[in-house]
């Protein structure tokens, strides 16, 4: 039996659960934030330069060798662009819209990556995936209010009200897509601790080069903004380095998916945090897009 058919212990469970909670507090920490002057790059750079730094520092300890070729350069600078370009949609879009409803439509990414494999690699999409593509449209339709029936706004003034967020978590989720893509593609071989250090090193850079070209940092104008602030930072560092230390001890390949429960815990945490809440209707296409894609993860191969 193979690792992705491999039952998991219960402590892997927990830990994927706990990665995912904390990702998840992550996005609301930076939602509290932004409701006290930070800013999307501001955020971004903070929370990725702090990740690079704590994974960089591992590698160091660990006498890690790095070998890679110029063609995994190239495309470790593509892929370290192409989440930059993510964390700043994807944040974007938690400005935007209720935390829970960005990480979902967020959560079409293996869409996307079943598009872009098709389109780079002319890899056919799995039948699975074609079978889960409407259900994954019709539970986020649901869970978007696409008609204004559940806000009473009608169709015209909801899409005014979560056009701009969601066209950013689409956003994010075409520049994961193709960056997982790209990841099993070219780079697989390589060391995930030396992919993490890179990808996190560039995407700071490139929240860097945001802020730059905004004038200046945007720190927080209140006390919660900098516990929001704070917060994001750690939460996010710690899951990152708990994937890519824990988790491969673990035995945990083949069940990731497990915490794409992500939005789930960022509905219950935004509640309690933020206030924020959403109709019921929109609580069952939310746990319908999550149900789904958790199947398609966690599916025999």
């Amino acid at each position: 039996m193979t690792s992705s058919q491999r039952a998991l212990s219960g402590t892997a469970f927990a830990t994927l659960l706990l990665v995912a909670l904390m990702m998840a507090g992550n996005h609301v920490a930076a939602r509290l934030a932004f409701n006290h002057g930070v800013d999307v790059a501001t955020a971004v750079a903070f929370r990725s330069l702090a990740t690079a730094l704590v994974v960089s520092a591992l590698l160091l300890l660990q006498r890690q060798a790095v070998r890679t070729s110029p063609r995994q350069r190239r495309f470790l600078l593509l892929i370290g662009l192409l989440i930059g370009v993510q964390s700043l949609c994807l944040y974007s879009a938690v400005a935007r819209l209720p935390v829970a409803l960005a990480l979902l439509a967020f959560n079409t990414y293996p869409l996307s990556a079943a598009l872009w494999d098709r389109l780079l690699y002319q890899h056919r999409p799995e039948r699975a995936v074609l079978v889960a593509m409407p259900f994954i449209l019709a539970g986020l339709a649901l869970a978007l209010d696409v008609l204004g029936a559940a806000s009473g706004l009608g169709a015209l003034g909801q899409w005014g009200r979560i056009g701009a967020g969601v066209a950013f978590a689409l956003g994010a989720s075409a520049s994961f897509g193709l960056a997982m893509i790209l990841t099993q593609r070219e780079v697989n071989g390589l060391d995930s601790r030396l992919r993490t250090a890179s990808t996190m090193t560039i995407t700071g850079l490139v929240a860097l080069a945001a802020v730059a070209g905004q004038g200046g940092f945007a720190l927080p104008q209140a006390l919660p903004g900098w516990w929001g602030l704070g917060a994001l930072m750690f939460l996010y560092g710690t899951a990152f380095t708990i994937m890519f230390t824990v988790l491969p001890r673990l035995g945990v390949a083949g069940n990731l998916a497990i915490m794409n429960v992500e939005p789930v815990f960022a509905l219950g945490l935004a509640w309690v945090i933020l206030g924020q809440s959403i109709a019921l209707v929109q609580v069952g296409g939310a746990f319908l897009v999550v149900a789904c894609v958790m199947v398609l993860g966690l599916r025999r191969r």
